[in-house]
């Protein structure tokens, strides 16, 4: 046991004297990352002219392009950090999350992608207010747009909290909300500068690098262990403390009853939530036909599928290679794993080390700033587009009042972001990126399906469905292990007001959405325009009269 303590702590301080010893190396790697990216974002801000250029790239990307845009869209900071961390340490119940994010992808392509591509013109709030009064509709959109993108910019917050401070050895409170700070600002370089042109170029370039990076860490895994993957999987159970456990399902999501229930809210708001999130759905807008939005969305699933696999071997390889005891010590939630594994595998200590920890967190930093510049870019569109021009100016907004709007919403939004970033550094990002999920799941959801495809829904469903499913879920979040109860991963410590058992309200908020949208509608004195919904109908199976 001595021996075995002591050999633990000889790496923990080799690594850490590797990385002092190497930090100039890792820091000028590290900003030669960002560098170019903000290079690319200047050149995009360049031909960014009209209202089409800043919200939807002027529907110039072909479908592959768009379908690598969407997988870095989406191959977030829980991607990357969160389920290597949750894999690493629950095992087989990590890997769930991989399998939701995946599978979410069905839903999106084969009742949202196509129609809302016809139906649209750059947010969600041009598909609802179509056979709606506009002003309600749109005002509600908004909302729900930016709640539920700055839930999602919590995670990637709390993942560049982690990633930085671990490559520049920061370990006070103080140091950490700087980082969140200093991330929250470039998102917001990147926006007003670059739009959707320049937000579109980084993500792929992003999910370039992503894949390689995963790529090259898989490799190097199955190369430790020979490519048996047997072996990696059983010194990962060893390894972990929980023995065949770890490789079965009910480590985290199985003990009590409680915890089943929690899994079963997390599947269904996993699986429900990409279908209405908002930085997803804009997407769908930036390319020229409706066939272009679906082969995007085929190219997704590709390129984020074989994304998903690599994660058995990035979490698996850090619980057999580092172990559970030691990744916790960097983060408790375990978003460090990933770069903890990269410095493993380039040796602990050595130049090699150094240089695969400094290109995997860059990497991850890219996915980080990508993924908050997409989200950034929803809100402040819905807000320009919605509420700005359409319910504040009733219609009479310029484009270039529009997309002022849209830049000083991105400020605000970014100021909220990096204030609530700071509470949420120490939670596991893949979690927080499920609350997202959730909330997309309850309010956005139940009312593109229902706008798209019942002729009976009307204003009052919409909003009823929106603010019912937003305020359900936030509230049940706000009251929910996440935010209190629990000393080492809630957002307040030292404070319990939970009431809430689960720590994902979609087992009950999204089926309330969706009640509330069908109750709302039957209960509404206003008569649904049938001539409306057929026009809508035939031209978002159609595209006829598509922008």
């Amino acid at each position: 046991m001595s021996a075995a303590y002591h050999s633990h702590t000889a790496v923990q301080l080799a690594a850490t004297s590797s990385t002092t010893e190497h930090r100039p190396l890792i820091i000028t790697l590290f900003a030669v990352f960002v560098a170019a990216t903000l290079g690319i974002t200047v050149w995009a801000g360049r031909q960014t002219k009209s209202a089409s250029d800043f919200y939807a790239g002027g529907r110039q990307f072909t479908a592959f392009q768009n379908g690598l845009a969407v997988s870095g869209d989406y191959m977030s900071a829980a991607s990357f950090l969160g389920i290597a961390g949750a894999i690493a340490l629950f095992g087989y119940d990590g890997f769930l999350y991989s399998i939701g994010f995946l599978v979410a992808w069905l839903v999106a392509l084969l009742l949202v992608a196509e129609p809302l591509r016809n139906s649209g013109r750059y947010t969600m709030g041009d598909v609802l207010a179509y056979r709606m009064r506009q002003r309600p509709v749109r005002t509600a959109s908004g909302v729900s747009t930016i709640i539920v993108s700055i839930f999602y910019l919590l995670a990637q917050m709390a993942g560049a909290g982690v990633l930085v401070s671990l490559l520049l050895g920061i370990t006070s409170d103080a140091g950490k909300i700087l980082i969140v700070a200093l991330v929250g600002v470039l998102m917001i370089v990147y926006v007003t500068i670059g739009g959707m042109k320049g937000t579109t170029w980084v993500q792929m370039v992003k999910a370039v690098l992503l894949i390689a990076g995963a790529l090259l860490m898989t490799f190097l895994v199955l190369l430790k262990f020979d490519f048996n993957i047997s072996d990696l999987l059983g010194t990962a159970a060893e390894k972990s403390g929980h023995g065949a456990a770890f490789l079965e399902p009910g480590l985290k999501y199985g003990a009590t009853g409680t915890s089943k229930l929690d899994f079963l809210s997390l599947g269904i708001a996993l699986v429900l939530g990409t279908a209405g999130l908002p930085h997803i759905l804009i997407r769908f807008y930036t390319v020229p036909t409706a066939k272009a939005a679906r082969k995007s969305v085929n190219w997704a699933i590709g390129i984020i599928g074989a994304f998903y696999l690599m994660t058995i071997a990035l979490g698996f390889g850090a619980a057999a290679l580092i172990g559970p005891d030691e990744i916790k010590a960097k983060n408790p939630a375990g978003n460090a794993a990933a770069p903890q594994l990269a410095e493993y595998l380039g040796g602990v200590g050595t130049t090699g080390g150094a240089v695969l920890l400094a290109v995997i967190s860059a990497v991850a930093f890219a996915t980080i700033l990508a993924v908050v510049a997409g989200l950034t870019l929803a809100s402040s569109s819905s807000f320009a587009h919605d509420i700005y021009a359409n319910v504040i100016r009733k219609g009479k907004a310029t484009e270039k009042e529009e997309m002022g709007a849209a830049r000083w919403a991105t400020v605000l939004i970014g100021a909220v972001a990096i204030v609530l970033g700071a509470f949420a550094r120490d939670m596991n990002v893949a979690g927080l990126v499920a609350l997202a999920f959730a909330v997309a799941a309850s309010a956005n959801l139940p009312t593109i399906l229902y706008s798209l495809f019942w002729k009976r829904f009307t204003t009052q469903g919409a909003l009823w469905s929106i603010y019912g499913g937003l305020a359900s879920s936030v509230i049940l979040v706000l009251f929910s292990p996440v935010v209190s109860g629990n000393p080492k991963t809630s957002m307040f410590k030292g404070v319990d007001f939970a009431w809430f058992p689960l720590e994902n309200p979609g087992l009950i908020s999204i089926p309330l959405g969706f009640l509330l949208g069908w109750v709302g509608s039957l209960l509404s004195k206003e008569e649904p325009d049938k001539g409306k919904y057929a026009e809508l109908e035939v031209k978002s199976l159609t595209g006829v009269g598509a922008h």
